[in-house]
């Protein structure tokens, strides 16, 4: 869904009434404080960015426990339509089979081009793709959701041009566009201004160690937001044998040669946890999330020291976190109001916004003015969803801001946008009558959010989530 700033409640509420097909999912509150232990799907980033580095490894790789979304089946799609072979074999772990991923023959041979790609509303494909795209004999056309058009990918198309690759986008600066590759991509200097994305530069690194030159990158911009997922991409290439150098702030060195095969097993997602760990602090009692790293790129592990600034007790034993909030909001504690610097953590933004509406003093998240180019503007998605069930937040230039007010019920629209519907079912908890459109966005990478989330308040098993088809969400 295109997000439009609603300025009265009366526009909000056109909206909904000239929507017919809309799905709505009530939000569950909660009635008795938590007792949860709960495992969670492989990590979406590090699931797509092994993805990436198996296929231009130097032989067959296998990820034990990747992620089964919507995200992932894109990357796997756009990888099997450049020569790739991926086949689902038996492993342990609880959500769904293992992969291995066999290169173009001979091993670490050249990719197909000549083929279409759609990259859905994925950020890490569409960032992603294009730089392995380069290195296939062949055009590669490139497009994706509708929403996905408004996302800036002039980056990656003036970088691939810089590194002289012909991409046809007549003018627009965002998809669709066709990559003509040649088969091999020449690689040296490049400058590039990540401001608006840390995966402009991830997706080249990943690529660049196939480049005949290798790869000296420089960012251009003032600031480079998310910067531990670059760390992630560095992390995943040493442990494939290429060693990313980074001589000053902002400038990478990626030397030319293989990417090792590897058999890697992909951690839970640390930030699809925050919203089941933040559930802790507004219904009270504990939330557990199994397998949680000993140590980790994944900027989902600030949530270990972002939580106790809200008043939650965090505990680590026997491999597993867990967030204890006490009484919780819905047994009488006051959530207090925070001021935070998101800037490498914008994912975890929209589970802090719906605490921060919650919460007993004026907040503030700094540092994410660059989720206004996410799968929807975040800001404003944000802003119009909390201020529709009577709270009080506002945009800033680089984030939001908040005062206390009592929600009500009523509407909350996830935008297309899997970090909005998790925050809405957030602030259900406490909110009688919060009613999400779209659950369902949720697919792109925790399929099994809404079984898991009754599995929380309930202590039930999570059922087996059904097929789902996920080109056609």
């Amino acid at each position: 869904m295109a997000l439009q700033r609603y300025s009265t409640r009366d526009e909000f509420g056109n909206l909904l009434a000239n929507d017919d097909a809309r799905v709505w999912w009530s939000a569950p509150t909660a009635t008795s404080a938590l007792s949860a232990r709960i495992m969670l799907p492989g990590s979406k980033s590090l699931t797509n960015r092994e993805l990436v580095l198996s296929a231009l490894a130097d032989g067959p790789s296998l990820l034990r426990r990747p992620l089964h979304s919507r995200d992932s089946q894109l990357m796997i799609d756009a990888l099997r339509a450049l020569g790739v072979g991926i086949e689902e074999v038996p492993g342990d772990g609880a959500f769904g089979p293992d992969l291995r991923i066999t290169p173009p023959e001979p091993t670490g041979g050249e990719l197909l081009g000549s083929v279409s790609i759609d990259t859905g509303l994925a950020g890490t494909v569409m960032r992603f793709l294009p730089p392995v795209a380069a290195l296939a004999l062949g055009p590669t056309a490139i497009d994706g959701d509708p929403s996905a058009r408004r996302r800036p990918m002039r980056t990656t198309i003036t970088a691939l041009r810089d590194l002289g690759i012909e991409v046809d986008d007549d003018g627009s600066g965002t998809m669709p566009f066709t990559i003509h590759g040649t088969g091999a991509v020449e690689g040296g200097e490049l400058a590039i201004d990540a401001s608006a994305s840390s995966q402009f530069v991830s997706g080249l690194l990943l690529a660049a160690p196939r480049f005949r030159r290798g790869l000296t990158l420089r960012h251009t911009g003032e600031r480079l937001p998310s910067l531990p997922h670059i760390e992630m991409t560095i992390a995943a290439l040493a442990a494939r044998g290429v060693t990313v150098s980074s001589p000053e702030p902002g400038v990478w060195v990626v030397p030319a040669g293989p990417i090792a095969a590897a058999e890697v097993t992909i951690e839970p997602d640390l930030s699809n946890a925050a919203p089941f760990l933040a559930a802790a602090l507004v219904a009270g009692g504990t939330v557990t999330i199994e397998g949680w790293p000993d140590a980790t790129t994944q900027v989902g592990a600030q949530l270990e020291s972002l939580l106790p600034r809200l008043g939650a007790a965090v505990s680590r034993a026997g491999g597993a976190l867990t967030v204890d909030g006490g009484p919780g909001i819905r047994g009488g504690a006051a959530l207090p109001g925070v001021d935070l610097d998101l800037g490498e953590a914008g994912e975890l933004a929209p589970t802090f916004a719906a605490l921060a509406a919650l919460a007993s003093g004026p907040s503030r998240l700094r540092g994410i003015g660059h989720l206004r180019g996410h799968e929807t503007d975040r800001l404003a998605a944000l802003v119009t969803d909390i201020t529709a069930l009577g709270g009080r937040a506002r945009e800033l230039d680089d984030g939001l801001a908040f005062e206390p007010a009592e929600l009500h019920g009523g509407p909350w629209l996830a935008f297309e946008d899997h970090r909005m519907a998790t925050s809405g079912a957030l602030i259900g908890l406490l909110v009688e009558g919060v009613e999400i459109d779209d659950i369902g966005s949720t697919a792109k990478t925790l399929p099994e959010f809404p079984e898991l989330w009754e599995q929380m308040l309930h202590g039930r098993p999570a059922a087996s989530p059904a097929p789902i088809d996920w080109l056609g969400l």
